[in-house]
C-alpha cells in the first residue's frame, strides 16, 4: 500500500492516521472498532485510493499510536465525534464520506445525528442505530446474552489483566473465533498484538465500553438519520442479532440495507471485494 503517515491534532489530542490517494480527491474517512486499529481497512484503502479518493484511516483515540487520555469521560460518543470533526477540519473539508465498523459505526451514527452537515454519505457495518441498541439491550433476551462482555468490561482492572495475559491471547482468540477461517492471517494478528502492546492501549480501548454504560451522552431530540446511509450486515455476527439491522432502517430517511448471509461481524475482512464495490456504488450516487 502506498501510504502516508499523519499526526492529526484534534480535540486536544494527537491522532495517528494513515492516508492514501490524491490529496485533492473526495475524502473518505474510515473509522475502525474494537479491538482493531487503522489496519482494519487494509483491504479498502488501496481500492478507494486507486478510484481517486483521499482515504483517511485513523487510529481512534485510545488505540495503537493515537493518544490515550485518562478517565472514562474521555471516551464518550459526544467526545469521540469531536475527534471526527477535528479530522475533517484538519483536511480543510466541509464534508466527508464516512465509513464505520463496530465502534466506528457507533461514532458514525452519532456524528450523523449531531453533525449531519459534515457527512456527504455514510456506510455502517454491523452496528445498529443507537436507539435500536438500547431497546434490544432492554427487551431482547438473546441480545442481552450476546452482550455479556459489555457488562464484564465495567469491572475495574480485571478486564485489562485478562486481555493482556499470554501476549494478548484472549483478544487474538476473540478475532479468530468470531470470524471466518483465514479472515485474519498470522501476519495480521502480529500487527494486532503490536497495537495492543502500546502503553495504555488496553485500558483505553475498554474505557469506550465503560463510558457508554457509565456516562450519559446528550441525546439528540430527533433520532432520525437524514444522511444517505448504506447498512452492510454480516448475519453470522456472534455479538449482534441481525434483526437490529432491519430495525435500524426504520430510522433512516434515505437508507439501504444489504445482508451478507455467510459473513460474520468482520464483514470488511471477509467480503472485501463485494463490500468495496457496494461502498463505491453508494458514494457515486450523488
Amino acid at each position: 500500500m502506498d501510504l502516508r503517515e499523519r499526526t492529526i491534532k484534534t480535540n486536544g489530542i494527537n491522532l495517528h492516521a494513515m492516508e492514501a490517494g490524491p490529496e485533492d480527491g473526495s475524502m473518505i474517512l474510515f473509522l475502525h472498532g474494537f479491538p482493531e486499529f487503522w489496519y482494519a481497512w487494509r483491504k479498502q484503502i488501496n481500492f478507494f485510493a486507486e478510484n481517486g479518493y483521499l482515504v483517511v484511516a485513523p487510529d481512534q483515540r485510545g488505540y495503537n499510536l493515537s493518544d490515550k487520555p485518562d478517565g472514562i469521560e474521555s471516551y464518550t460518543l459526544d467526545v469521540l465525534i469531536q475527534d471526527v470533526k477535528g479530522i475533517i477540519d484538519y483536511y480543510k473539508r466541509d464534508q466527508t464520506y464516512l465509513v464505520g465498523h463496530d465502534w466506528g459505526a457507533s461514532v458514525a451514527w452519532w456524528m450523523a445525528l449531531k453533525y449531519p452537515e459534515h457527512i456527504e454519505r455514510m456506510v455502517i457495518m454491523n452496528v445498529p442505530h443507537p436507539d435500536v441498541m438500547i431497546t434490544n439491550l432492554k427487551n431482547n433476551p438473546k441480545q442481552v446474552r450476546n452482550s455479556w462482555y459489555i457488562i464484564f468490561f465495567q469491572l475495574p482492572d480485571y478486564p485489562e489483566k485478562l486481555a493482556s495475559l499470554d501476549n494478548f491471547s484472549w483478544l487474538i482468540n476473540l478475532l479468530e473465533s468470531s470470524s471466518r477461517h483465514h479472515a485474519f492471517l498470522t501476519e495480521d494478528l502480529e500487527k494486532y498484538r503490536n497495537a495492543f502492546a502500546q502503553p495504555g492501549a488496553i485500558s483505553a480501548m475498554i474505557n469506550w465500553y465503560r463510558a457508554t454504560m457509565q456516562i450519559k451522552n446528550q441525546r439528540p431530540k430527533d433520532p432520525m438519520i437524514y444522511v444517505p446511509t448504506l447498512i452492510l450486515w454480516g448475519v453470522k455476527d456472534v455479538a449482534l442479532v441481525p434483526e437490529m439491522a432491519d430495525q435500524s432502517m426504520e430510522y433512516c430517511k434515505q437508507g439501504r440495507l444489504i445482508k451478507f448471509e455467510d459473513a460474520t461481524h468482520w464483514i470488511q475482512h471477509e467480503e472485501s471485494e463485494k463490500v468495496n464495490s457496494l461502498i463505491n456504488e453508494h458514494f457515486k450516487q450523488n
